[in-house]
């Protein structure tokens, strides 16, 4: 059996990354294929245990940036082993709301944690499981928090993450636009302003060259 596509998606809160994922699996489930989600953090038992500790857990606001690394990778450890590769190998395609480049970009970028010491534990925790294709939707962090704020008022208080300072989502923006410029083989950047459906369109156009018959 052939193996199944890893498709990532990336990008600061706000972006449109739920939207794009859900649009995406409803137009793979209607080609036949079979189609697993994931999210980071979370997408097992322990992975969402992981979640609330670091999004929505009051003992949360005291973390260091170097215990938010080790938790995020330890819930993607388990996720890999757990889920996405026995997905893969029976052929499912996999869209991850997240993966290792998150870590990468807010960790490595943004919490200013060492690049090379995050790559390392990046790929202990992944084991050698990487996307095939990661989208990054790329917004102006003014546009991305206009929307979180519209996005918080039905669903309560914006989460851990939601709620860091603005100087925060600049540097994220800026590790994710340099990721794509060294990662070109892999990432492809994407607009995320443009309208719903022409962003579905263009992630349509890149990932269905890769689907086999």
């Amino acid at each position: 059996m052939p193996r199944g596509i890893f498709v990532s998606f990336e990008g600061s809160e706000g972006c449109g990354k739920s939207t794009q994922i859900r649009l995406l699996a409803e137009r793979l489930k209607s080609a036949g294929r079979e189609v697993l989600l994931t999210r980071e953090p979370g997408g097992t038992e322990i992975g969402e245990q992981l979640r609330h500790l670091l999004q929505f857990s009051k003992a949360g606001h005291t973390m260091t940036p170097e215990t938010e690394l080790l938790l995020f990778t330890a819930s993607r450890a388990q996720l890999v082993r757990e889920v996405i590769v026995p997905a893969l190998t029976a052929g499912t395609i996999v869209l991850a709301d997240r993966f290792l480049d998150s870590t990468t970009v807010y960790q490595g970028v943004a919490r200013k944690l060492d690049p090379a010491e995050v790559a390392a534990i990046n790929r202990f925790a992944v084991g050698g499981t990487l996307p095939d294709i990661t989208f990054v939707l790329d917004l102006d962090p003014t546009i991305a928090r206009e929307r979180m704020r519209h996005r918080a008022a039905p669903a309560g208080a914006p989460d851990r993450m939601e709620s860091q300072p603005a100087a925060f989502f600049d540097a994220v923006r800026a590790g994710y636009l340099a990721l794509a410029r060294d990662n070109a083989d892999r990432v492809r950047l994407l607009d995320a302003a443009i309208s719903v459906e022409n962003l579905s369109a263009r992630i349509w156009q890149e990932l269905a060259p890769r689907l086999t018959p």
